[in-house]
């Protein structure tokens, strides 16, 4: 390799090494899961989760998920909501909630395994998002929202839920979680996501106690790396979540 090529590959290799920023967080995340039966076939969906900036300094996110589940069988659900979401946005030493509606559809599939005598579930998610983003402005101290820029988005989530202690039928005790979900848009929107197809991923273990049939307590850490305009993030996540079934 001559002294030109040599030269072209250092300067390609501290080019790529510049634009591959990361940044690394440490935030605190708490969620409720919930589903009310209203009939045989229809249940409601609702969730809501906080999440903080790093270091758990500010309010971060703030997200609201209502949606009406049809139950095609047994351990097949389909499912279409609404969703806000406020996420905290810095710019000039400004901060301001940014807000985000969504239209979400989503699949289900639940599985239950038998791993030497431990009755294990998994869970299959697939869900397509319709993403609102608010655009702002600013005005003196101020930002002012001024429309919306629309992305769509897939996301594949998959959960297993493993008693500790052998049961054949998993009714409350102790048990371990492991999930992960990835994400990818679809359709990008022009200045307010990252312009490419892989967005982020999320990778979740826990430790958890089944009270009852109906309510689930767990505590857990999550790994998200999100896939960034220019900047990438990788943020650990301590989460406190709470799982009701009615």
């Amino acid at each position: 390799m001559d002294k030109k090529n040599s030269l072209f590959f250092i300067i390609l290799f501290c080019s790529l090494s510049l634009s591959a920023q990361t940044e690394r967080n440490f935030s605190g995340w708490g969620a409720v899961f919930s589903s009310y039966r209203i009939s045989p076939k229809f249940s409601i969906h609702l969730d809501g989760q906080l999440r903080s900036t790093d270091e758990i300094r500010h309010l971060q996110s703030f997200l609201i998920r209502p949606g009406l589940n049809f139950h095609v069988s047994g351990n097949k659900i389909l499912t279409i909501g609404y969703a806000y979401i406020k996420n905290r946005r810095v710019i000039d030493e400004t901060a301001y909630m940014l807000p985000e509606h969504r239209i979400w559809e989503q699949f289900i599939y639940n599985q239950n395994l038998d791993i030497s005598d431990h009755t294990t579930s998994l869970q299959h998610r697939f869900r397509l998002e319709q993403r609102f983003i608010g655009k702002t402005y600013p005005d003196e101290n101020s930002m002012l929202i001024d429309g919306y820029e629309f992305s769509h988005r897939l996301r594949y989530f998959v959960r297993g839920v493993f008693p500790i202690v052998k049961t054949k039928s998993f009714t409350d005790g102790a048990f371990i979680s492991l999930q992960d979900e990835i994400f990818v848009n679809i359709d990008n929107a022009p200045t307010l996501t990252n312009g490419k197809f892989f967005d982020q991923n999320r990778a979740y273990m826990s430790l958890g106690w089944r009270f009852s049939p109906k309510f689930d307590l767990e505590c857990g850490y999550m790994y998200q790396y999100v896939n960034g305009k220019n900047t990438d993030v990788k943020n650990n996540i301590i989460q406190l979540a709470a799982y009701v079934r009615l």
